[in-house]
């Protein structure tokens, strides 16, 4: 009976050295899962969220090509006793001035009537209103893509229509302005991303991820060294037609904005 018992009794209790590796195994575990969640707060990628601290900055950025295209503007003006002989005048000077266009290089598809008005012409004698005739003016718009031909062509304009010519405007663009946008909108994220570094260093804080790029509103072109002016001077009061129109194309210049946002990481300890 007592032999019994005491197999019954050791048979019951925990050996010590089975309780001491438990409990070194559970305070492992502990510290193993502690390590586990400082690890996984360190390695949290910086955070985009609303509470987060960020950095909003702009970047402008410019990128300048040579013009390859001419865009002129030229009014035939005529004035005649009447309505009809007015239009007919100036229908033949009209047609000459765009002969001499196509004779110049200029497609068709780049001749384009851009305004025709009919307007009586008064006088007032002694304060009385008197028709004195009638004035036409009819308004080509024309594109010149062979820079190296333009002063001639625009000279010719004269010769074709005498004085009834006039020049309302000239102006030089890029054709296919997309990849000088596009050059323009790179140079301003460059901008921008030196920028957030310089500010981000004096702030004592590290760049995140990016947030967000807008692309703002482009601003109009800008054409540097402006082409010969004579806006509203009639073409046959020009130099004689043997001499060529002095042009100047510049350069073209396109402008672009940028605004970005960083999330901003507390610096590494050192």
């Amino acid at each position: 009976m007592k032999s019994t018992s005491t197999i019954t009794g050791v048979s019951r209790r925990r050996p010590l050295g089975a309780v001491a590796l438990g409990a070194v195994a559970l305070a492992a575990g502990s510290t193993l899962a502690a390590c586990s969640s400082q690890a996984s707060a360190a390695a949290a990628p910086p955070s985009c969220s609303a509470g987060s601290p960020k950095l909003t900055l702009q970047g402008n950025g410019l990128a300048s090509a040579p013009p390859n295209l001419l865009t002129v503007v030229v009014e035939v003006d005529v004035t005649k006793p009447s309505a009809s002989s007015a239009l007919a005048d100036d229908n033949a000077k009209t047609a000459a001035l765009s002969a001499a266009l196509v004779h110049g290089g200029v497609a068709s598809k780049d001749i384009q009537t851009s305004g025709l008005s009919i307007q009586p012409q008064y006088n007032y004698p002694h304060g009385v209103q008197t028709l004195t005739g009638y004035s036409v003016s009819n308004t080509v718009t024309a594109k010149i893509h062979d820079l190296a031909t333009a002063g001639s062509v625009v000279d010719s304009l004269g010769a074709a229509a005498g004085n009834a010519v006039r020049i309302d405007a000239l102006s030089f663009s890029v054709q296919d302005p997309r990849s000088l946008q596009d050059q323009a909108r790179a140079d301003a994220v460059k901008q921008a991303v030196s920028h957030a570094q310089a500010m981000a260093t004096a702030a004592g804080e590290r760049l995140g991820p990016v947030c967000s790029i807008t692309d703002d509103a482009s601003v109009p072109n800008v054409v540097h060294a402006p082409a010969y002016g004579y806006n509203g001077i009639a073409a046959g009061s020009l130099a004689a037609p043997s001499a060529s129109v002095p042009l100047s194309p510049g350069t073209e210049q396109q402008s672009a904005s940028v605004t970005m946002v960083y999330s901003l990481v507390a610096p590494r300890a050192r």
